[in-house]
């Protein structure tokens, strides 16, 4: 097996925690607890832009040195093998290796001055995907090893669901980082444990259990209204929220039964020609399913896409391997988003937890380098085809602008009409700010 397939650190790509047990209705409590959570989390959007957010985490790092920052002046042991090609803003260049997103640039912008302080890919993944630099304590190898929520949490805990399809979606799996935290079971997101790139897709939370048929899966529910009306008799006294259990396993029914649902999870439904388009492989289809999601009304989707973590043969993964299929679908998810005119009410940010370093290492790889790297981000109301800010003559340091993690987070929320200064509470009540003092990245908005 090739030494590309796992990250450095060995973290095991199950990350997701169940809970509870099976019901009468043959389902995991964990979708109708979520759906009782979410309900208790939903509030009224008020003035609230109606924005949603694909975020495409390249877990391990993308080598923005060799994709959107590449330095052709610098000496060989720097620059690497790749030569950099114009794109459709006069001025911006990028791989040789990305030409159908340099046709494309004029829908999304780069910031070129990002960076943060940690390059161990545990700690680096919570700061870049909660906007908190973790602290004394933080264990990478707890799942979910969050101290502070994921963005995705917080955009559901806050602004709620707007249909029946849940506000936050993690595909194909539950990166470690991207959990509630303190805001408890409310905010946890709906994982769709399967890859949509693969022939026999499926979200196994919306299927019947043990594929029932349709008239026994409806005598299950009968039963269960048939245990309720004897359990609401027995407990009228009892606490209210475990009374709520029925409710929540009746949502978890509607949800396994409703065509909206159905609709928005069905990748079967779009164009054969449009899914090659994307990509007949894990990113491309989930870019597809993420963009079907944001349309059925999903506010947050994150995508996990593994292994950017190029220790070894950097250049050769990258040509062969990583920036094809990313090249394929990012291009089609930005073009697609705007010819269905989706592309200004879906914010789309492309980023690992940090980047690589400048100089090539002995194995023709390039390790860990978070000081500076590049962040991609377009649609949701930013203005593309920027590039904001610059590194150094090898990128190794911001040479203006700096921008950083905590500025991620105020832009974000920003973007979907939420105060940045607003807080949330912990358990304790102790006030946590949205944004750990970001400034919103004005030259993007």
């Amino acid at each position: 097996m090739s030494r590309y397939v796992q990250h450095c650190n060995g973290i095991n790509r199950r990350d997701f925690l169940r809970v509870g047990a099976v019901g009468l209705l043959g389902i995991e409590l964990s979708l109708p607890a979520l759906l009782e959570r979410q309900a208790r989390a939903a509030s009224p959007a008020g003035q609230q832009r109606d924005v949603s957010v694909i975020w495409i985490f390249l877990k391990g790092g993308m080598s923005t040195i060799d994709t959107f920052d590449l330095k052709p002046d610098a000496p060989s042991d720097i620059r690497g093998e790749f030569k950099s090609i114009p794109t459709r803003i006069p001025g911006v260049h990028v791989s040789e290796h990305l030409p159908k997103i340099a046709g494309q640039m004029d829908k999304l912008s780069l910031v070129r001055s990002f960076g943060h302080r940690n390059a161990d890919h545990g700690p680096a993944d919570h700061y870049m995907l909660t906007g908190y630099h973790p602290i004394a304590g933080f264990n990478p190898n707890l799942k979910p090893n969050n101290q502070y929520p994921s963005f995705g949490s917080v955009i559901g805990h806050k602004l709620g669901a707007r249909s029946s399809v849940p506000p936050y979606v993690c595909l194909p799996i539950l990166h470690a980082s991207a959990g509630s935290a303190f805001l408890g079971p409310s905010a946890v997101p709906f994982v769709i444990e399967s890859d949509p790139g693969a022939p026999s897709f499926s979200v196994p939370d919306l299927a019947p259990p043990m594929a029932l048929e349709a008239s026994r899966l409806a005598a299950r529910r009968e039963l269960l209204g048939q245990v309720d009306r004897y359990q609401r008799r027995a407990e009228v006294k009892a606490n209210s929220a475990a009374r709520s259990v029925s409710v929540f396993s009746q949502k978890a029914f509607d949800l396994m039964t409703s065509p909206e649902a159905k609709k928005a999870f069905d990748i079967a439904q779009e164009p054969e020609k449009l899914r090659d388009e994307y990509g007949r492989h894990t990113l491309g289809q989930s870019c597809l399913m993420a963009r079907r999601l944001v349309e059925a009304g999903v506010r947050c989707v994150m995508v996990d896409h593994s292994n950017w973590d190029t220790h070894y043969d950097n250049f050769t993964i990258l040509k062969s391997q990583l920036l094809p299929k990313f090249d394929a679908a990012i291009a089609t998810l930005f073009r697609d988003l705007a010819d269905r005119g989706r592309l200004d009410s879906t914010l789309v940010i492309l980023s690992g937890e940090f980047g690589r370093t400048p100089r090539i290492n002995k194995d023709a790889g390039r390790d860990h380098w978070s000081k500076c790297f590049t962040l991609a981000i377009g649609g949701g109301g930013i203005q593309g085809g920027r590039a904001v800010g610059t590194s150094d003559a090898w990128a190794q340091e911001p040479a203006d602008n700096p921008y950083g993690p905590e500025d991620l987070a105020a832009t974000l929320y920003h973007l979907l009409g939420i105060d940045p200064k607003a807080e949330l509470r912990t358990p304790e009540g102790r006030p946590i700010a949205l944004s750990s003092g970001g400034r919103i990245i004005r030259e993007l908005v």
